[in-house]
């Protein structure tokens, strides 16, 4: 994530147009080579089929990406991203480069070839939205949250300072519909069992309906890019409206059988806050798939890390060995067998991940399958000899 104390906004930045978009002296610094080329700086707010609607100095326009279509789709234009575009006159006006991008929300897609899909650039907040009216999935939360600790910056993940997150993204979660709990000692219920599985993170009850802990999420997100998350029908378009102030989203009820909703944004929308900073609102995800979120799910299960560090052996699978701390959590019930197998779940599933393109992984993944399965033979035998005997 940008460093402000780091680069301190000039005058410039400040009174530039695109200041409530978030232009500051680091972008304009990045920019300058293409200033120099007659270039316009702009800021994406739409991807649609090879287009793209971008925030300029003059305006919202329409730009061809053609110029900025690679090979790699984790390389493609992605509502956030700043652009260097055709000045005023060309017909149709290009997007002609992106520019590096400070941070990425990224997730594998169902492709065979184990690509990533980039959801969304240079955000400093992550929503996760989380509705009320079905059953709270901790697991689901759990896997966002691990996404949202993941977020990379080019190919590196940005280093963890003492009050900052890996991703450089701050995320938090927010319970929506809250209207629909009525109960206040429940809805503390609920919030303390998010609480339990999202360490740090701060956790909202909110109800766009009776206004409700919106006025709490604007302060939080009054600074920087802020992404909302969540499934379908999780109230995201809802909880946009409100945040911007006026009915930009399309929001359609969700049904009432299941509480899902109908896929009523289909686009990524970059909107200004009157708060200050900008929100991107995205449409449901039916799938989260992880991508290299390894550091992600480690801060997440961080009670599991830190109980990892004080077993016997530093590889420990904490099943059976002898001197394992989260079996003995486990035992004193400190520790939840759904949280611990949740966490395993999801490690197991980046290994998958990574091991596609890693052929070092792939070799210690089935290096880890042999030992199993000979330790699992050995037991075996034990047993037929202690039954012979």
């Amino acid at each position: 994530m940008f460093n402000a104390s780091l680069h301190p906004s000039s005058s410039s930045a400040v009174q530039h147009p695109l200041a409530v978009y978030g232009w500051d002296e680091g972008w304009e610094a990045e920019f300058a080579p293409y200033a120099d080329q007659g270039l316009v700086p702009g800021r994406v707010v739409r991807v649609d089929r090879g287009q793209c609607d971008v925030a300029t100095p003059d305006g919202v326009v329409r730009a061809d990406t053609a110029f900025v279509v690679p090979r790699d789709p984790m390389k493609v234009v992605c509502t956030g991203d700043w652009v260097a575009v055709d000045p005023e006159g060309g017909d149709p006006r290009y997007a002609r480069t992106i520019l590096p991008r400070r941070t990425a929300f990224v997730r594998s897609t169902s492709s065979k070839r184990s690509e990533g899909q980039v959801l969304a650039t240079n955000i400093d907040h992550i929503v996760i939205c989380v509705s009320l009216a079905v059953e709270l999935d901790l697991g689901r939360i759990e896997r966002f949250l691990a996404l949202a600790m993941s977020s990379s910056s080019g190919e590196a993940l940005l280093r963890k300072s003492a009050d900052s997150w890996e991703s450089g993204a701050q995320p938090t979660v927010v319970l929506s519909k809250a209207d629909l709990v009525p109960d206040p000692v429940v809805l503390a219920h609920l919030v303390e069992d998010v609480q339990a599985v999202a360490p740090g993170v701060e956790v909202l009850p909110l109800s766009s309906a009776s206004g409700e802990g919106i006025d709490v999420l604007a302060a939080v997100v009054s600074g920087g890019t802020t992404v909302l998350l969540g499934v379908s029908g999780a109230g995201k378009s809802t909880l946009a409206n409100a945040l911007v102030g006026e009915d930009v989203m399309d929001v359609r009820a969700a049904r009432d059988v299941d509480g899902k909703g109908r896929h009523t944004t289909t686009t990524r929308n970059l909107f200004v806050l009157p708060g200050g900073g900008v929100l991107i609102d995205t449409p449901g995800l039916r799938g989260v798939g992880l991508w290299d979120a390894e550091a992600g799910v480690g801060q997440t299960f961080s009670e599991i890390e830190e109980l990892a560090a004080d077993c016997r052996f530093h590889d420990c699978s904490h099943e059976s060995e002898p001197g394992c701390a989260v079996v003995a959590a486990l035992d004193e019930g400190s520790l939840s067998v759904r949280r611990l197998e949740s966490y395993r779940k999801l490690l197991r599933e980046n290994q998958r991940l990574v091991a596609k393109t890693d052929a070092r992984m792939r070799h210690e993944i089935r290096k880890d399958w042999k030992r199993k399965g000979a330790e699992g033979r050995a037991a075996l035998a034990f047993k037929r000899e202690g039954r012979l005997r």
